[in-house]
């Protein structure tokens, strides 16, 4: 087991790997140096000839909510965010570009991977759990990209999002905000598996020591020959679009009216600031009891 917020376990036996993301009090919200930490590993463990699936998870019952918004700036360094200015779009490019490759890399992974999902997926571990290659996912778990609120909806890795979940839904999910069960998109075979959230941990490692009896090296070229396909049918252009919309997309200019998160979260703190997004997204369904029972 390692030091940090990102947990390894090797065992060379079965060939599983298990890395745990743990920062259970932010809801393994995960800063650059979190980040930083759990790409190591990765780039270990896809050197190691001993291990064939690499199984991700979070501690607490949670998978991820993504990147700590509570230092949304931090991202593009000390020097940025004690700026009176927002960061460049030189600084936010080149930034971004480093960020979005950790993605591609977890895309394009040599190894099997198996994403145990509970609790939240939301921003990059809803990403996370769309690349893993089997996803096993509590029915009760909420999946979305909640950051469009205040970021704008070109975030993400758009080829990823309109191939793997269809041009209806990613559009529904970038361009609301909304945060939805599982539940709601099993029907769509998004997630390999939505099952109840007690029996989530045991079907995870399950599937992982299923693929762990594949050859190795059958594994890698399976996956080298899926990235293939999948550039040629859907990604095309996705190393690229993918960090230039982000960069852009966090230099939005906000309308009288408008939330604009990193403003209300100076004036007012990082909870505060969720609880007035979520005020200001909120529009009662006049389908719903919920609004009828008002």
């Amino acid at each position: 087991m390692s030091e940090g917020r990102v947990l390894l376990e090797r065992d060379e036996e079965t060939g599983v790997a298990r890395l745990t993301l743990d920062n259970p009090a932010r809801r393994n919200a995960y800063d650059p140096a979190m980040r930083d930490q759990l790409s190591a590993h990765l780039d270990d463990l896809a050197l190691d000839d001993a291990i064939k699936v690499v199984h991700l998870r979070g501690s607490g019952g949670v998978f991820s909510t993504g990147a700590d918004m509570g230092n949304a700036y931090a991202w593009y360094g000390d020097e940025a965010q004690k700026r009176t200015r927002r960061p460049s779009q030189r600084r936010r490019l080149s930034v971004d570009r480093r960020t979005f490759s950790f993605y591609h890399n977890f895309l394009g992974y040599p190894k099997a991977t198996v994403a145990e999902v509970r609790g939240y997926a939301l921003g990059g571990g809803f990403e996370l759990a769309l690349m893993a290659d089997v996803a096993v996912v509590a029915g009760d778990a909420r999946v979305g990209m909640p950051a469009t609120r205040f970021l704008g909806p070109a975030l993400g890795s758009l080829h990823m999002f309109f191939y793997r979940l269809g041009p209806v839904l990613a559009r529904r999910l970038l361009l609301t905000g909304d945060m939805i069960p599982a539940s709601e998109v099993a029907h769509l075979s998004v997630f390999t598996e939505v099952i109840e959230d007690a029996d989530v941990s045991a079907r995870a490692s399950w599937w992982a020591t299923k693929l762990s009896r594949m050859p190795a090296d059958g594994i890698v070229i399976a996956k080298e020959a899926f990235r293939l396909v999948e550039q040629l049918q859907g990604y095309q252009g996705e190393e690229v679009a993918s960090y230039l919309f982000h960069a852009y997309g966090t230099n939005l200019q906000f309308e009288e009216g408008e939330y604009n998160f990193v403003k209300t979260r100076a004036e007012h703190g990082t909870k505060r600031a969720f609880e007035l997004r979520d005020e200001h997204f909120t529009v009662p369904d006049p389908r719903t009891d919920d609004h009828l029972a008002r």
